[in-house]
């Protein structure tokens, strides 16, 4: 294994490992159940198929080429995260007991899929980094695609182990975190952290950030 690609594989674990509402939203989904958990952090894998695709495909250049959809994606990916977060916030004022964030029946595989596909393939930042980066580990003279394909793979394989970790740890510690107490305090906090990336994603086209 080349020298580039060692460090490729830990600057991307980094990456992948960062806090963020994709994070937040498996810990938020795996209060519910082990299933939900997993299958949100499989969806946030498959936003980040979608990222590494358009970044592999040169299409992501786009988004930085014509501001205007950057800004969209932007706003949308700000709306929904801010969605969830006051969903959550609202779900913990109001005392859900049982510890899932509204209910298990209205959190199955498909809803929990969505919401962490969703929240990632939203995120207007991730499709300009991965552009900015995946060429930085790209040798001089080495082709492209398949080196290219390579790094993205990587990029995918790492959310596939590290979310469905994440959310096997938080469904292991789920006896005390589904403590009504608890949960409404996770819940809490988990929600206002989304909103919180919500409505910095929507100031930030206002502030030309």
């Amino acid at each position: 294994m080349d020298a580039q690609l060692i460090a490729f594989i830990g600057v991307a674990a980094g990456m992948v490992a960062m806090p963020g509402a994709d994070f937040t939203v498996v810990v938020r989904n795996s209060l519910a159940s082990r299933r939900a958990g997993v299958a949100c952090a499989v969806g946030v894998a498959g936003g980040l198929v979608v990222h590494t695709a358009l970044a592999v495909a040169g299409l992501a250049a786009l988004l930085v080429a014509v501001p205007v959809l950057y800004r969209t994606l932007q706003i949308a990916g700000g709306a929904y995260v801010l969605y969830l977060g006051v969903q959550a916030v609202r779900s913990a004022l109001k005392g859900a007991g049982t510890g899932a964030v509204e209910g298990e029946p209205a959190l199955g595989v498909g809803r929990s899929l969505r919401q962490g596909f969703l929240t990632n393939v939203l995120n207007p930042k991730a499709p300009v980094l991965f552009l900015s980066l995946l060429p930085q580990f790209v040798p001089d003279g080495a082709a492209v695609l398949p080196r290219t394909l390579l790094l993205a793979s990587i990029v995918v394989v790492l959310a596939l182990v590290w979310f469905p970790a994440v959310a096997l740890l938080v469904d292991r510690l789920g006896r005390w975190l589904r403590r009504p107490r608890t949960a409404r305090a996770v819940q809490g906090v988990t929600g206002g952290g989304l909103a919180a990336l919500g409505v910095s994603l929507l100031v930030a086209p206002v502030a030309g950030r």
